[in-house]
C-alpha cells in the first residue's frame, strides 16, 4: 500500500499516475529512533543512511534538516506502521503526524508506505550479513527504512 500525505489527508495513489525522478529519502519513525535510508529513482535501489537517536522533536528535525540539505531529496517516504491484520494503532497516528510535520517544514512531498514486517525483514538481512544480534540494534532502524524505501521503489513507477 502506498499512500500520499497531501493536504493532511492520506490517500491511495494510483501507481500508473505517479512518476518522478530524483533522490528519495525514507524514514522508519519511532519515538526514540528514526531510521533513515536514501535512494535514487533511476536505480530504484535503497541504501541505509543513518539513525537519529533522540526523543526530542526539535533535535530530530534539526538532524533531518541537515540530511535534507546535504542530499536534496525530491520526495520523502515514511513508513506507515500497522498491525499484522492491517489495523491501526498509536504509532500509526504518530507516524502520520510525523509525515505531516515533514511536509509542512520542508515543503517536500511525503508518501507513506505500509511498513508491516520491515523490522522483521531488516533483522533477517542483518542476520544474513553475519552481524551479531548484540550489534544489530544500532542498524535495525536504518535497515528497516531501507526496506520501506525499497518497497516503494518496487511498487511505484519512478520514471515517465
Amino acid at each position: 500500500m502506498v499512500t500520499s500525505n497531501s493536504e493532511s489527508t492520506l490517500s491511495t495513489i494510483n501507481d500508473s499516475q505517479y512518476c518522478f525522478q530524483g533522490t528519495v529519502m525514507a524514514f522508519d519513525f519511532g519515538k526514540r529512533y528514526i531510521g533513515i535510508a536514501i535512494g535514487e529513482s533511476e536505480l530504484k535501489l535503497a541504501h541505509p543512511l543513518t539513525t537519529i537517536t533522540s526523543e526530542v522533536i526539535k533535535i530530530q528535525f534539526e538532524a533531518i534538516a541537515k540530511l535534507i540539505t546535504a542530499w536534496e531529496p525530491k520526495l520523502l517516504v515514511v513508513g506507515l506502521p500497522l498491525h499484522d491484520d492491517g489495523a491501526e494503532h498509536e504509532m500509526t497516528r504518530l507516524s502520520r503526524l510525523f509525515a505531516r510535520r515533514l511536509e509542512g517544514r520542508f515543503r517536500i512531498k511525503v508518501v507513506m508506505v505500509d511498513e508491516r514486517f520491515t523490522t522483521r525483514s531488516a533483522r533477517l538481512t542483518l542476520n544474513e550479513l553475519g552481524i551479531r544480534r548484540s550489534q544489530q540494534d544500532r542498524f535495525i532502524d536504518q535497515v528497516a527504512a531501507q526496506h520501506i524505501l525499497q518497497s516503494f521503489f518496487d511498487h511505484v513507477p519512478t520514471t515517465p
